[in-house]
């Protein structure tokens, strides 16, 4: 629980704060009434913002100053190892602390039903839908989210009903937990979307992922329900161990929850659901790509079982809109659409740029990607990285970000994944930063492209110089589109 401050707000100083779910946990420790710092290395939309708007101090770099005075308890982000000045401090002082999710597992989800998202891909999204539902439902329900969900504008929520719908990690814990984050939710019932091999740095094969999703299933109680992909043999394996009722949606005739008579264009994507064979509920959303009519039909699958009709959950996944740096659109300059996507595994970008290719079928579509996460720094993914670049027209790639991190026979090298693009006859080039990139798309990009920015950073301020550039360019005004 968190700790007694005698009386006084409790002072909670968080370590490496700008993590999609420690911004989130920030605002939910806020909104409980605690005084909440935060301290990291590298500040950059959207959670930036985010804490910015909820006015939570964030201090750079990491120090043991920033301690100073003492919180009464410190969460140690699962980004942070020993050595880091602040934590070094923790230690040395025995200041209490903790992790993400078992303070969230001790002060928000006991007494709660939680209901947890997870698998390799789209579990933002999926969380953000499953949220939208609930609350056009009326039931108020409490979530926490690694994004900004559009139709709420913020990543958290304290409810006042008793459902507690969130993201589930399988990444691990914090320096001293290095079990998955997922384990410590305790689900009454679960999506799960997809199981890859993915987490290279703590992860060493893709045996060691099916295990963490295979526990995870088996802490759904009897009565709960696992909503399941049945498009993917690894998510097959990953079941065996269930002791719930588990219920698969996806495109065969053998699921459950069946998508028929997909369609898409270029402002909606339409499908109808057919519940054990027999029709149940048409549906449309502005979201494109076949993965995400998968994730707006698993949400309202779990509705359905906590009382929400297949009416109600139409209407919100009609209204729903997006998740900040999923498929976003962040501007148009003379025709020119610039798209931001967080996607940082080879599946993930390539369901990105199929998406793309359907909502813009007549475009020149760039790929412009930052090697960034820990997965995709490393080399063992330099083929499939270059399978789902190649689906687009123009492909440039920036440096391996902080590539001393990685061992040099382990990490990736930009000159392969590019040699690898143009066996597939596409062009491909390196350019050695954010700004050179910038000005390349500005002399060459003309009406009628998508510009797909694929990083799961900041990636070194693009998503604002490049819009600045190219409206330059093209003698309008800023935020004239």
């Amino acid at each position: 629980m968190i700790v007694d401050a005698g009386g006084k707000k409790p002072h909670i100083h968080m370590i490496g704060i700008c993590g999609t779910a420690m911004a989130s946990l920030a605002g939910l420790l806020k909104q409980m009434g605690n005084q909440i710092t935060g301290s990291d290395q590298s500040v950059y939309p959207p959670m930036s913002d985010l804490l910015s708007d909820l006015q939570i101090p964030v201090l750079q770099p990491y120090a043991e100053s920033n301690l100073d005075p003492c919180p009464d308890l410190v969460v140690v982000g699962n980004a942070i190892s020993r050595g880091n000045p602040e934590l070094e401090r923790v230690l040395d002082e025995r200041i209490p602390f903790t992790s993400l999710p078992a303070l969230l597992h001790e002060n928000f989800l006991r007494g709660r039903c939680p209901l947890v998202v997870a698998g390799t891909h789209g579990k933002t999204t999926t969380t953000s839908m499953l949220a939208w539902i609930f609350e056009q439902a009326g039931k108020q329900p409490s979530f926490l989210i690694g994004g900004v969900a559009e139709n709420f504008g913020a990543s958290f929520k304290l409810g006042d009903g008793d459902d507690f719908i969130l993201e589930g990690d399988e990444y691990d814990t914090a320096f001293f937990d290095k079990g998955p984050k997922f384990l410590h939710y305790f689900p009454q019932s679960i999506i799960l979307t997809s199981v890859e091999f993915d987490h290279a740095d703590i992860y060493p094969d893709l045996n060691a992922v099916k295990v963490a999703f295979k526990r995870l299933v088996n802490l759904v109680p009897r009565k709960g329900y696992a909503i399941a992909w049945d498009g993917d043999g690894n998510v097959d394996d990953c079941l065996t161990r269930a002791f719930c009722k588990v219920e698969r949606y996806g495109f065969t005739d053998a699921a459950h929850w069946c998508v028929t008579d997909l369609e898409q264009d270029t402002q909606k994507t339409r499908w109808t659901v057919l519940c054990g064979g027999k029709p149940w509920q048409k549906f449309e959303t502005v979201l494109a790509g076949a993965h995400n009519v998968l994730n707006a039909t698993a949400t309202a699958a779990l509705a359905s079982h906590y009382g929400v009709s297949s009416e109600t959950s139409a209407q919100a996944l009609a209204e729903f809109k997006s998740v900040k740096r999923r498929l976003e659109v962040f501007a148009e300059v003379d025709g020119i659409t610039l798209v931001s996507d967080f996607a940082h595994h080879p599946t993930a970008i390539s369901v990105t740029l199929r998406a793309l290719r359907g909502r813009y079928p007549n475009a020149r579509l760039w790929a412009v990607f930052e090697p960034r996460s820990n997965t995709l720094r490393r080399k063992i993914f330099e083929q499939p990285l270059s399978d789902s670049l190649a689906l687009a027209d123009e492909v440039i790639l920036a440096p391996v970000f902080r590539p001393e991190v990685i061992a040099e026979d382990e990490r990736l090298k930009v000159a392969d994944v590019i040699a690898g693009i143009r066996k597939r006859s596409k062009n491909a080039r390196a350019m050695p930063d954010a700004d050179a990139i910038a000005a390349i798309l500005t002399e060459e990009a003309r009406s009628g492209d998508v510009i797909c920015i694929l990083s799961n950073g900041g990636f070194g301020g693009i998503f604002d110089s490049l819009p600045i550039m190219l409206r330059k360019k093209h003698g309008m005004k800023e935020g004239n589109s």
